[in-house]
């Protein structure tokens, strides 16, 4: 298997050296560039076209809002995980809502950050419902009273009651496997749902998923 290609972008070279070495032991990971500024991103990941960035939320000239959200609009754009000092960050969440596929904070362990970037890699979140949701209450709590549910609803609208099922099911954070024994479904067929549900709603990755069905409603309750 090829290796993961990983653009670090980060204003602090001591950061990124910490990355660099804590990532360098991986066999199957691959440092292919680092980036000190968001604005150097888009033309690194052209020449480098790596497969996962891992981006600094706050940088000096363009920070990592910014640069996801562009990076995102790209076609066939690498996995965004956001890199944060703070757990519950209001930046964090429209970084998540502009594409990015997760977010580890800096302190976390080396391990955790190389589980992070495999498993965006490998097409899974990164983030477990219990912070998806602690994140979304925290940040959030006023969202739906400026009008977003009723958006989300209307997006929402355009899914078939199967994909609505399987949307609601990935808003609570279950695998492909657990909604294909809850809905009688094979496993390729809930993946086909996803990638449907994905294309009809103009999004990038589960994660966007999730908040939509949180901002329409259809999680509350839901431990």
């Amino acid at each position: 298997m090829n290796p993961i290609r990983v653009l670090l972008v980060d204003d602090d070279p001591l950061v990124r050296a910490g990355l660099s070495f804590m990532m360098g032991g991986a066999e199957d990971i691959e440092i292919v560039g680092e980036a000190a500024d968001g604005s150097h991103v888009a033309p690194l990941v052209a020449e480098l076209r790596p497969d996962v960035v891992l981006m600094d939320i706050r940088m000096p000239t363009m920070d990592g809002l910014a640069a996801t959200e562009a990076l995102r609009k790209r076609p066939d754009a690498p996995e965004v995980i956001v890199l944060t000092t703070f757990h519950a960050d209001e930046q964090v969440l429209r970084a998540l809502r502009a594409g990015a596929a997760g977010f580890v904070l800096k302190d976390t362990p080396p391990a955790e950050i190389v589980a992070a970037v495999r498993a965006v890699a490998a097409g899974e979140p990164v983030l477990s419902p219990t912070v998806t949701q602690q994140l979304i209450t925290r940040v959030t709590g006023v969202d739906r009273q400026q009008g977003r549910g009723e958006r989300a609803l209307e997006r929402l609208a355009l899914l078939g009651e199967r994909e609505r099922e399987v949307a609601i099911a990935v808003g609570r954070g279950a695998s492909n496997a657990d909604i294909a024994a809850e809905l009688y479904l094979s496993v390729a067929t809930v993946k086909a749902h996803v990638s449907r549900i994905l294309t009809k709603l103009d999004l990038n990755n589960r994660v966007q998923i999730a908040l939509l069905a949180h901002d329409a409603g259809l999680l509350d309750g839901v431990e």
